[in-house]
């Protein structure tokens, strides 16, 4: 079994694949606790002097470098999260989506009563990206055969334009990749030209609205820190529609969201300067790893000028398999393994690699044990 990477171990290792990352000096370039939070407010929760933390950008949440993935989180399977919080792990990722709700339900038994302000969470509008690429399909159903094809035509374009499906870029993250970004191409050509088509109001507020009251109620508690919407964008119009800028500001002021994020797997790097051209985002999770760096990079180089938050996803699974099968692609496994030597683990070499950005905020892990946890979070922990 691989050993976990204590911070020292971590640290001597950066200057050996700082030229492969593209990264001048990253360990002097680390901004020390003191200066980020002098760049701003900065509030805390469970602090351990184990633990590395950064601030989440505009936020001023001091996030633990490594985050807790709510995907495998289900109420029966929440042992090695309170084994991680004891760690001084503080940031709990969930959505609506993740079994069913189950992992919202889970998160809950961890957050009880004055348990709340140990942790920072996040959840996310997963119905808001199927709602309205099926609202705008049913429009493009009643649209004449030279309307659909001009449609199909104007997205072809778009997505070549940005270069979204570019094997590099793209990642191949999950089954259904390519196709997730066809449709938010054709919902996006017909946005422009048949917009006032559909019924704005209940596709896009509504929406927003029932699906964090329902999140609220899984997670049993009045508020989340972070609402991402749209989950999982896949071109920059998604982050540009007023009606979520509308939803949020009346969460805001009902008190149940704190700050307004994003998450994206495909074409994160147009997504991500989209989302901080808004003024109304604060932060990003997005793919970002040793195979699309050089597309991603300078994305994330200005959000940290820009003081917006920027949560690391997919940094292991490019490794790998999309099926997510333990197994890697022998030439990513290759590169990550030079880039990263030592005796570490693919997945903990991953969470290294992309720390070592000193522009990314924190890192997600998808943990599904105590022995995950245990190998995973040293990564980010003080020796």
């Amino acid at each position: 079994m691989s050993q976990p990477m204590s911070r020292r171990e971590f640290m001597k290792t950066s200057t050996a694949f700082a030229a492969g990352a593209g990264l001048a000096n990253p360990a002097a370039a680390m901004p020390t606790q003191a200066e980020q939070e002098s760049a701003g407010s900065a509030e805390w929760r469970n602090r351990n002097p184990q633990m590395g933390y950064r601030r989440l950008g505009r936020t001023g949440f001091m996030v633990s470098e490594i985050v807790c993935g709510g995907d495998p989180i289900k109420p029966d399977t929440i042992h090695h999260v309170e084994v991680a919080i004891g760690m001084g792990l503080n940031y709990l990722d969930t959505s609506p989506v993740y079994n069913d709700g189950l992992s919202e339900e889970g998160y809950a038994k961890l957050i009880q009563g004055a348990y709340r302000d140990r942790v920072f969470i996040n959840t996310k509008v997963d119905p808001f990206s199927g709602n309205r690429y099926k609202a705008y399909l049913e429009v493009f159903k009643s649209l004449q055969a030279t309307e659909q094809a001009d449609i199909l035509h104007t997205a072809g374009e778009d997505m070549v334009r940005r270069q979204a499906t570019m094997p590099e870029y793209m990642g191949g993250y999950f089954t259904g990749q390519e196709r997730q970004i066809e449709e938010m191409a054709i919902a996006n050509a017909l946005e422009k030209k048949y917009g006032t088509k559909i019924d704005r109001p209940n596709v896009y507020v509504r929406t927003i609205v029932q699906s964090l009251e329902g999140s609220l109620r899984r997670l049993r508690t009045d508020h989340v820190d972070i609402l991402m919407c749209p989950h999982g964008a896949a071109s920059p119009e998604e982050v540009r529609i007023p009606e979520i800028f509308e939803a949020f500001e009346t969460l805001k002021k009902q008190g149940k969201v704190r700050f307004l994020g994003v998450s994206s797997h495909s074409d994160p790097a147009a997504v991500l300067r989209a989302a901080m051209e808004t003024g109304v985002y604060s932060m990003a999770m997005v793919a970002y790893n040793i195979i699309n760096r050089r597309y991603v990079e300078p994305a994330i180089a200005e959000a940290k000028r820009r003081d917006f938050g920027v949560i690391n996803m997919k940094s292991a699974q490019a490794v790998f398999q999309r099926d997510r099968s333990p197994v890697p692609y022998p030439e990513r496994a290759a590169l990550l393994s030079k880039l990263v030597p030592g005796e570490m683990g693919l997945h903990q070499k991953a969470y290294a690699y992309s720390l070592r950005n000193p522009n990314i905020s924190a890192v997600i892990s998808n943990m599904v044990d105590e022995k995950q946890v245990r190998e995973n979070l040293p990564v980010a922990m003080n020796s």
